[in-house]
């Protein structure tokens, strides 16, 4: 075949991608554009479609699924109370393994000491490890 037509081939499946975003389309397009670059080297219609199969499978087992975390991975987003685990809080009453009380992003919080036997005074800063219903475990 000749490498225009193999370019072509690329062109369309590299396009076809942009409608389903599922990776495989742009991993054959990347098959027929290394056929479209043996074709151009001379190579005959066997080593074309040995460069096709061999460069989309290979693109298709090792690039994809690391393209695919890329892709749709994304940062992990955390709501609710979740976004409060790590963050900073002020005591503003004593901390123990029982009770006490925390300043958390402007918000009172009930807490207790995450290994239960630590205490914190007031004015103390701790990191809040874990929420237990309204109750924040701090560090």
């Amino acid at each position: 075949m000749h490498a225009m037509v193999w370019a072509i081939v690329a062109a369309v499946l590299i396009l076809l991608e942009l409608t389903t975003t599922t990776l495989v389309f742009v991993m054959l397009g990347i098959g027929a554009a290394a056929a479209a670059l043996a074709a151009g080297a001379g190579g005959n219609v066997v080593v074309q479609f040995a460069a096709f199969g061999a460069v989309s499978v290979a693109t298709l087992v090792f690039a994809r699924p690391t393209a695919m975390k890329r892709l749709h991975g994304g940062p992990e987003h955390r709501q609710g109370i979740d976004t409060l685990i790590g963050r900073e809080a002020l005591v503003v009453e004593k901390v123990d393994g029982h009770d006490g009380r925390v300043r958390i992003s402007g918000e009172i919080w009930s807490a207790r000491a995450y290994d239960g036997h630590t205490e914190y005074e007031v004015g103390d800063r701790v990191d809040v490890a874990q929420i237990e219903g309204a109750t924040a475990l701090v560090l």
